[in-house]
């Protein structure tokens, strides 16, 4: 069973590099299930109901978000009614949308997906660890394979996020700080572990900002409203297989791939 998880899409440029190389990926490594973090799709903040149906025809079975899936106010009755979008599963039980799903892969083998938040530096929410265990428990009902984006800012919240579901999810991948880290590793119970999988976007920006605008807001401490960074693409990721019999993955392999 191979998964591909696409990190944070950062406006159009990263979307232009996902349309090119999803596709080409799912084909090439015969991906049965695609996963996309779209929370940032929208110009850098947010997402839309038409860039939401973009990524699905790129390939995204489900799309997955963080904090920011509420700065769009027009998407949030798409995102109520939607079962292949979520937001963090820890927000309040009256929050718009959903936090977990069972979806179909292309092989026919379900797949669960849990979309989690963290506390340390981001908004208030409903403990991770404490929903999140229960909601993985009640999805292994349902299949073994359960798949846990965890959009925090902490590596450490992110590092006790993976030793706490080790060998009751298939992978826990983090996402948020856009910025990709080289620790991926299978921790001894068996699930495939990243702190964060970065951004597909533009990586000379500050993490998808134009960096002379984020510099000048370091340097005056005057608030400004961000723009996208222009130019050459990088789609960053992760690769995953996984066994569909237990759930317990073989190999997570980091992505970082330019476009032509």
């Amino acid at each position: 069973m191979k998964l591909l998880f696409v990190a944070d899409i950062f406006a159009q440029p990263g979307r232009r590099v996902a349309a090119a190389l999803i596709p080409e990926l799912v084909r090439e490594r015969e991906i049965d299930f695609v996963i996309i973090n779209g929370e940032n799709a929208a110009g850098g903040f947010g997402l839309t109901e038409n860039i939401a149906r973009k990524l699905h025809s790129y390939g995204a079975d489900i799309i997955t978000s963080g904090n920011h899936i509420w700065d769009c106010k027009e998407f949030m009755p798409y995102l109520a009614q939607s079962d292949r979008i979520l937001r963090p599963f820890n927000y309040p039980t009256n929050a718009p949308g959903i936090g977990s799903v069972v979806a179909t892969a292309r092989n026919g083998v379900p797949v669960a997906v849990l979309n989690l938040q963290g506390r340390i530096g981001m908004p208030t929410t409903d403990c991770p660890f404490l929903a999140g265990r229960a909601e993985a428990e009640r999805l292994r009902e349902r299949t073994p394979l359960v798949f846990v984006d965890f959009h925090a800012e902490a590596t450490a919240e992110k590092m006790a996020m993976g030793f706490h579901l080790d060998g009751l999810v298939t992978a826990v991948v983090g996402t948020h700080t856009h910025v990709q880290t080289a620790d991926e590793r299978i921790l001894l119970g068996g699930t495939a572990y990243l702190t964060d999988a970065g951004m597909t976007g533009v990586r000379e920006s500050v993490i998808g900002v134009r960096p002379e605008m984020a510099l000048q807001r370091f340097l005056t401490q005057v608030p400004t409203r961000f723009k996208p960074a222009e130019g050459k693409a990088t789609l960053c990721g992760a690769l995953l297989e996984a066994d569909a019999s237990n759930g317990r993955a073989t190999r997570i392999e980091r992505l970082q791939l330019e476009e032509a």
